[in-house]
């Protein structure tokens, strides 16, 4: 038998993880490691089960179900992550995960048996919404964080991730990387309007932009707001301010791939009529090219020293997450662009603009990935939204390619 995906049921399986976590408008708040996260894992981990998988949960907590192959050898890994932001929508991530269990699904209705093994990831905090650095699980698999750093971050609030990994029951003892892939697909949501707009149906993409996110605290003096002259102010609320413009006119200015975001500010004391005296915020910098990004850097601090100078308050730096641009597998991205045209799909390449696991995973196995339309472009959103059609068609790209893949 030819195996074949299922659409009706790929969608299904979306609707009831979207139920975890659910919240107003239709989106998911499934932040890392929370009940909400351990009970998506749990409902995901029982879905693998029921499939016939050998379920793997690792030291940091990502999860991995493995289907023998006719040899015992490397496997052809497929996966994504299901934990969301705070206001995040059905796909980003979720899709990944779940066609890739469709494949299995496909595979055993048809008794067909690879010769690889094929194994479905779900990886832990990918986001970073709740603890940073992002592609936290993926990171700590691939070799490029020690398990004892990423113990120690902690949330807003101060719980650790190591803590909340044996408190949610998944803190398992298998060794991170253990199982070295043959080649690593992972299937997404462009999460940007590239797609939508040119009416493509699949993103072959090329590279993954480099991140740079730092966090600022700014100390100054808080005073009255009514009778503090100006020329006297120490205010961080105001250093804050000048660095979210500067840095949309930079990426203004710099053009091509070069993105910049103030995401995150808090104000102490917060005030209508007090001058703040403490200020955090964040910088998100993006960009193809480490050059580039590096120059990004390099003006926003110096402006940041400027102002910070001239206002006369205190600034300190901390780099929250920093990875460099990434290039996939150019063969392993040729296939992808093959499957798609052999499908008669109409395909683009592109880079990613937003961090996913495959980047990591790019680190120890040959990698690639595959984008499906955003509809407006919108993710991070309870709006998201992605056409069934086009659901399907990217799941068959992964489930023809991951079949080659697991015969070679």
């Amino acid at each position: 038998m030819t195996p074949t995906l299922s659409a009706r049921h790929l969608l299904d399986t979306l609707d009831t993880l979207a139920r975890v976590g659910a919240i107003e408008g239709g989106g998911c708040a499934r932040l890392a490691l929370t009940d909400e996260d351990k009970a998506g894992r749990d409902l995901v981990a029982g879905w693998m089960r029921d499939l016939g998988l050998e379920v793997r949960i690792d030291a940091i907590g990502n999860v991995v179900g493995l289907r023998a192959g006719r040899e015992n050898t490397a496997p052809v890994m497929t996966g994504s992550h299901i934990d969301t932001v705070r206001t995040g929508g059905r796909y980003d991530g979720n899709y990944g995960v779940l066609a890739g269990l469709e494949v299995v699904r496909a595979l055993n209705e048809a008794q067909v048996t690879t010769r690889r093994p094929i194994a479905v990831a779900v990886f832990t905090n990918e986001e970073g919404a709740r603890f940073t650095p992002d592609m936290m699980g993926s990171l700590v698999y691939a070799g490029g964080l020690r398990l004892n750093e990423a113990y120690a971050a902690t949330d807003k609030d101060g719980v650790a991730v190591g803590d909340e990994l044996r408190r949610i029951g998944y803190l398992g003892a298998t060794k991170p990387g253990a199982l070295k892939p043959h080649a690593f697909l992972e299937l997404h949501i462009e999460q940007g309007p590239i797609l939508d707009e040119e009416k493509v149906t699949i993103g072959v993409v090329e590279s993954v932009q480099g991140i740079s996110w730092t966090e600022y605290t700014v100390t100054g003096v808080s005073n009255h707001a009514g009778t503090t002259p100006m020329r006297l102010r120490r205010d961080a609320g105001y250093l804050a301010a000048s660095v979210n413009l500067f840095a949309r006119k930079l990426a203004w200015e710099m053009g091509g791939h070069q993105v910049a975001t103030v995401g995150s500010l808090a104000l102490r004391p917060n005030l209508i009529n007090v001058v703040p005296n403490r200020c955090v915020f964040t910088v998100d910098l993006r960009n193809t090219d480490e050059a580039k990004l590096k120059e990004a850097e390099a003006k926003v601090a110096a402006h940041i020293a400027e102002v910070a100078a001239a206002e006369r308050v205190e600034v300190e730096a901390k780099v929250l997450a920093r990875f460099e641009p990434v290039i996939f597998d150019g063969g392993l991205v040729d296939r992808v662009e093959h499957h798609a045209k052999a499908l008669a799909l109409s395909t683009r390449r592109m880079p990613s603009g937003a961090g996913h696991d495959a980047q990591m995973m790019q680190r120890i196995c040959p990698t690639a990935m595959i984008f499906v339309p955003s509809v407006a472009g919108l993710s991070h959103n309870v709006k998201e939204h992605t056409e069934a059609a086009d659901l399907a068609v990217g799941a068959e790209v992964l489930l023809n390619l991951m079949l080659e893949l697991a015969e070679s």
